[in-house]
């Protein structure tokens, strides 16, 4: 009986426990209760998965309601692993939170502070879950509102600057995607994604489904933070609580890149063009922009939690660019830095918040050999750096190797050179970061610190692990990678 219901538990049990972390106003209890949550979410997450692979596509219709009168949740390849991540990376941040928050904001705060998360993990899920389009936008604005608050609470008054910029942002990609929505519902007479799909041939106004793909694509890369509509993130990242951070770099950005890969290969299809301009190659252009310009950026930064916001923008621009190269192996590389970019970049900001509780900074001229006296954070920072590298033995290395074999099957070698020379790039901003943690002399602050709580650590060289361990034995991500590039490009002929 619960079994047939697992699409929509796996959404609503982080719902109702943001309700009961509210009703209880205990930052303790709070924590009970998003974990149990959580961890019930991401088991539920895992029986899909094995379903899915097993027996196929999950279609469940919320009430009882068949589309399109009602909702359907629909998991399949693409979106199970999807769900996995979100809420396995949501336990993650959890238990980090459980140490880092009491050193971050006042114990009132606490409560509501893992009621966002909860609320923000709905979303995700939702946004993942669900094969409604406008049922999309309604957990895109619950994970939006949930995120601005989380941002919000950061310890540093610029986290309100933050989280404005953010809303502002975000309400305009959400206004776009609406607007999208609209048109297509205008054009197709239904809000559910694979009716919609049985409809486009008969839409007897193309420039309606042109405006509508446009409209859906911008919002959606506001949401990803596409180069160049990023400019919300770094500011996002930097002043947002650590295990904020970590979740949010984690998932959020992760679950949009899904949603654009649904609409562009499951409903408008890639290699549409808009004008003269095809979708694909304007994809691919930004793609490259955001390689090179994001890591430029984060080469300059001083920053440490700044610099590796705009790594995130450099690292969802490989994600896009296998969708752009838009064939087997550049799908596979795609999803699968989806999954490895949460691990190293969860890693990355658990551990520069461990450093940042000890000393209180996480400015890089202020740590001078912090990787001295916080020897297990500093490593696992430098595993999420080698990492976002590419280094071999580091998970980091087999996307970027799936990314290179698509632009050589795409008959684009140029790419493949391009995909290493910016990953050159990488190595300079990682290689400050590794230069002043380990091989200067120990500052005053890196002295006086010492290793963050068990706590803090545990979850941080977990992913750290996680980061290595699929570097070395990449089988099962690579299948599930492998799986989801197979059925978006078999979704239209």
């Amino acid at each position: 009986m619960i079994a047939a219901h697992l699409p929509a538990l796996v959404v609503l049990l982080p719902l109702f426990g943001a309700l009961l972390a509210a009703l209880s106003r205990n930052g303790a209890a709070a924590f009970v209760v998003a974990i149990a949550a959580t961890f019930a979410s991401a088991v539920i997450a895992a029986m899909l998965l094995v379903e899915v692979q097993s027996a196929g596509a999950v279609s469940y219709h919320m009430g009882g309601w068949a589309p399109e009168l009602g909702i359907e949740y629909r998991i399949d390849a693409v979106n199970a692993p999807i769900l996995l991540l979100v809420s396995v990376m949501g336990v993650a941040a959890l238990v980090y939170a459980r140490v880092s928050v009491l050193a971050e904001m006042i114990p009132e705060r606490i409560a509501w502070y893992y009621t966002m998360m909860l609320v923000c993990l709905t979303g995700l899920l939702g946004m993942a879950a669900t094969g409604d389009a406008f049922n999309v936008f309604v957990f895109l604005e619950i994970s939006s509102l949930s995120t601005y608050t989380l941002i919000a609470l950061g310890r540093d008054r610029r986290a309100l600057v933050a989280a404005y910029q953010y809303l502002i942002v975000g309400t305009i990609g959400a206004t776009f995607y609406v607007i999208g929505v609209g048109l297509l519902y205008l054009s197709t007479g239904t809000l559910n994604l694979g009716l919609i799909v049985e409809r486009l041939p008969d839409v007897t106004s193309p420039r309606a489904l042109i405006a509508a793909e446009a409209f859906i694509v911008v919002g959606i890369a506001l949401k990803l933070a596409l180069f160049p509509l990023h400019a919300w993130l770094p500011n996002a990242y930097a002043y947002a609580p650590s295990s904020a951070s970590a979740l949010l770099a984690s998932t959020a950005t992760k679950v949009a890149v899904y949603l654009l890969a649904r609409y562009l290969f499951g409903v408008f299809g890639i290699h549409r063009s808009v004008g003269q301009v095809s979708i694909a190659d304007a994809l691919m252009v930004l793609s490259i922009a955001a390689m090179v310009a994001a890591s430029l950026a984060a080469i300059f930064q001083n920053d440490i939690k700044r610099l590796l916001a705009f790594s995130s923008v450099a690292q969802i621009g490989y994600i896009t660019l296998g969708l752009a190269i838009a064939n087997e192996a550049g799908m596979t590389g795609a999803f699968l830095h989806i999954f490895n970019h949460a691990l190293m970049k969860g890693a990355a900001f658990m551990a520069v918040g461990a450093i940042l509780l000890s000393t209180g900074s996480c400015k890089l001229d202020e740590l001078a050999g912090i990787g001295r006296t916080m020897p297990l954070s500093a490593g696992a920072l430098t595993v999420a750096g080698l990492a976002l590298i590419g280094v071999p033995g580091t998970s980091g290395f087999v996307s970027k190797w799936y990314l290179v074999l698509g632009a050589f099957d795409a008959g684009m070698p140029w790419l493949a050179i391009l995909i290493v020379a910016s990953s050159v790039l990488a190595v300079l901003y990682v290689g400050r970061i590794l230069e002043v943690v380990w091989f200067r002399e120990p500052c005053q602050r890196s002295l006086e610190a010492s290793e963050a709580p068990a706590g803090v650590l545990v979850p941080t060289l977990a992913l750290a692990a996680l980061t290595i361990y699929f570097g070395l034995s990449a089988s099962f991500p690579v299948s599930l990678a492998s799986n989801a590039a197979t059925a978006l490009l078999g979704a239209r002929p």
